[in-house]
């Protein structure tokens, strides 16, 4: 379901493009409560002209997509049939179509509010209509088309049709109400109160609206306001871990009736929540109190945003000022794939040690999170051993990649490309890959980031020309025609700034090259598999079907390969937590 629900993703962003800067009583965040605990939803408008890049974008991967859904309905014919039979009403009903059909036939406002946000945890979807009818005549055609209609509900005036999942307690509701459409997924045995807010029947004493959160957010963070989301996770993990939330006790009723069918242990008893829930609960968010994201840029030819995970001072502390030494983490890369990453064992082992011993020293008591427990000792143990020469020494690693060729006989591919070790201790690895590889005993370095070949023998075995080179804090190994001169240049970059932790680069003719290659090696795995099976008549387990299924899978993301140009990371500790930037270039 991840392709699909990309595409979906990117329409509803494409959707979300739009708004008035002035505040309309009756905009979807009119109805968002001040003190939810999540919410996405767009402030303000795109011009006609990227809106309408966008849609094409979506265009151009909906067909390969709408073969996937089908391709995935087969192989759920036998497991999940009700779930086979939806995706093939909703592949039916995208098939031959173009974003902007599929807008018109639903009655979506392309140029609407729309917001997606909690009510506790109970999500629900508000988005204005240019055609209240539309919605209606495509609602009840997918109903048709499915072959299951929703029961009809009135709450005093106000309609609205849902669907009851016995087995998980949940219930899925949807209305127009007014000129908007509302999607919600609420308990079973919802509260009224709880539908009439959903509904908008009832409105918030306050609303997001009214304390203008998301627009401060916006400009504090430089997202643009064609989409903006955050998460509150002060309040979220004490509704999902606490036991108070309507939606969380759905879910746990429906996880206790599980466990209560295999151990016979009554399914009150499970249920019972020790009050220690609720403020460990609040002592994981007081570590991790925020996240939030939005577009930076987005046009014809860019996609590129911002995410931000606010983090407890101690944390921040720890990075922030960190300077890594570690040549090519402060420049920008260049090559078709290219990665720096930061690795300080140092402080590592010291921020986790620390982490293990506060649980260590105060263990979660809830059962939601006692596994925790375990998890922090475990890593104290790792930290410990991670002392050890050679991880100990670690900086970081660098990796280049100019071509990658695999060997059609399956041999050795050919490749070429540098990979660059920062170490505290260059001289101390290099003895040791020696004592490992015979081959390299005869390799001298001097630690002045100049390259030496690599003995005769070593690429021999290699069938490609390499060096290798140290620098006071790194070692360098390249391979490939032209390569000594790269990795030359690369041992003189300079290392992080203060707080940068990952870059990373990837061309799109790259990344299409490995997707070509992962087809290839996951093609000649199913038709091995429909070899062995060739009777094999069971739909989940049907190995013609599984080769369909993951031509189709390929079939989409060598789509999505075809219009990269680029796509590129970075990671840095800022002063306030964690900021995660991602570039996207289309061609």
């Amino acid at each position: 379901m991840r392709r699909p629900k990309r595409v979906l993703a990117l329409a509803f962003s494409g959707l979300l493009l739009a708004a008035c800067s002035h505040k309309d009583k009756d905009a979807p965040l009119a109805f968002v409560p001040a003190d939810t605990p999540y919410v996405l939803a767009n402030l303000d408008v795109l011009d006609d002209e990227t809106r309408q890049a966008i849609l094409t974008q979506v265009d151009a991967e909906l067909p390969a997509q709408v073969v996937q859904m089908k391709s995935q309905a087969d192989q759920l014919a036998d497991k999940d049939p009700d779930m086979a039979k939806y995706l093939r009403t909703l592949a039916t009903e995208f098939d031959g179509k173009t974003a902007e059909q599929v807008i018109q036939e639903t009655g979506v406002n392309p140029k609407g509010y729309m917001a997606l946000y909690g009510l506790g945890l109970s999500p629900v979807l508000r988005m204005e209509l240019a055609d209240t009818k539309a919605f209606d005549s495509f609602v009840a055609k997918i109903q048709n088309d499915y072959g299951k209609k929703l029961d009809v509900v009135s709450l005093g005036t106000q309609s609205y049709q849902r669907y009851v999942a016995p087995v998980s307690h949940l219930q899925f509701i949807i209305a127009v109400v007014g000129k908007q459409a509302v999607l919600a997924l609420l308990p079973q045995d919802a509260a009224q109160p709880l539908l009439r807010q959903a509904l908008g029947l009832d409105r918030p004493a306050k609303s997001v609206q009214d304390t203008d959160r998301l627009a401060d957010l916006a400009k504090s963070k430089g997202y643009a306001k064609w989409a903006v989301g955050q998460v509150d996770l002060t309040r979220l993990l004490p509704l999902l871990i606490g036991g108070q939330d309507p939606l969380a006790q759905a879910l746990q009723k429906m996880r206790a009736e599980n466990e209560s069918a295999k151990t016979g242990e009554p399914v009150a008893n499970i249920m019972q929540l020790p009050p220690s829930c609720q403020s460990e609960a609040s002592r994981i968010a007081a570590r991790v109190p925020q996240m939030s994201m939005g577009y930076t840029t987005l046009d014809e030819k860019h996609r590129d945003m911002r995410f931000d995970v606010s983090l407890a001072n101690d944390i921040v502390s720890a990075f922030h000022t960190l300077k890594v030494e570690l040549p090519g983490l402060g420049s920008d890369p260049s090559a078709p794939f290219e990665l720096s990453l930061a690795l300080p064992m140092q402080q590592l082992r010291t921020f986790w040690s620390a982490q293990a011993q506060a649980v260590a020293d105060k263990p979660f008591t809830c059962p939601m999170l006692d596994n925790l427990n375990d998890t922090f000792s475990s890593l104290g143990d790792a930290t410990q051993k991670a002392a050890v020469p050679p991880i100990g020494d670690l900086l970081g690693l660098h990796i280049a990649l100019d071509s990658y060729t695999p060997n059609p006989n399956g041999g050795m591919p050919k490749v070429a490309g540098r990979v660059v070790i920062g170490t505290n201790n260059p001289a101390g690895l290099l003895a040791m890959a020696q004592m490992t590889s015979p081959m390299l005993n005869g390799l001298k370095l001097t630690g002045d980031n100049k390259p030496v070949a690599l003995p005769a023998q070593l690429t021999n075995a290699l069938g490609e020309s390499g060096w290798a080179a140290m620098g006071a804090k790194s070692l360098g190994v390249a391979v490939g025609t032209g390569e000594d001169s790269k990795l030359s240049d690369v041992m003189q970059q300079p290392g992080g700034d203060a707080g940068e932790l990952m870059r990373t680069h990837l061309d799109g003719d790259m990344y299409a090259n490995w997707i070509n290659l992962l087809e290839q090696r996951a093609e000649t795995t199913a038709a091995m598999s429909s070899a062995l099976n060739p009777d094999d008549s069971n739909a989940q387990n049907d190995p013609k079907a599984a080769l369909a299924s993951t031509k189709a899978q390929f079939e989409a993301m060598k789509s999505e390969a075809a219009r990269i140009k680029a796509i590129g990371m970075q990671v840095r500790m800022e002063d306030q937590g964690l900021v995660i930037t991602t570039h996207t270039e289309l061609k």
